[in-house]
């Protein structure tokens, strides 16, 4: 399945909220969040995206359709952060992951990092063979608390490099 990554501009930002909700609801099965007494859920990172000049939003098509989004931060810091990633479900298992953070990581050059959460198993898998794609041996995983959040398990974060040949 092809893949396109471009970043989304304001028009796309209906649809991008669209995928957000799909992305949220996945992730209410590992985290347990639901949504608001307005059936939306929080979406911070999605206006931070949008708003903040740090940030960057991608858009992921296949064809013509919306396959899924993509939303990086700290673009100006030391490290950059692929803060939420979400592929639709009919599109996953396909490669479209792999080859959008693929292109992201190109497009922004240096140190990178993912979390997750280890009960998502999915995305363990996924982000593993993600970070030995793009790094092969040369990535990291800690785990690390999760922000004014005790009664939370530690986040797990992937940390690589992706110098400006598209390798570590």
């Amino acid at each position: 399945m092809s893949v396109v990554v471009r970043p989304a501009t304001a028009a796309d930002r209906p649809t991008v909220e669209r995928l957000w909700l799909m992305f949220r609801h996945d992730m209410s099965e590992t985290d347990g969040q639901l949504p608001g007494p307005d059936g939306t859920f929080r979406a911070d990172r999605l206006r931070a995206a949008f708003t903040d000049a740090d940030w960057a939003p991608y858009l992921l098509l296949s064809g013509d359709r919306p396959a899924g989004f993509a939303f990086v931060r700290d673009l100006s810091g030391r490290v950059r952060v692929l803060n939420s990633f979400f592929v639709v479900r009919g599109g996953r298992r396909r490669g479209i992951g792999l080859r959008a953070v693929q292109e992201i990581v190109a497009r922004h050059p240096g140190r990178w990092e993912v979390a997750f959460q280890d009960a998502n198993q999915a995305a363990v898998r996924f982000w593993r063979h993600v970070a030995a794609e793009i790094a092969g041996e040369a990535w990291a995983e800690e785990r690390r608390p999760v922000p004014h959040r005790p009664d939370l398990p530690p986040d797990v974060w992937i940390s690589f490099g992706v110098s400006s040949t598209g390798t570590s």
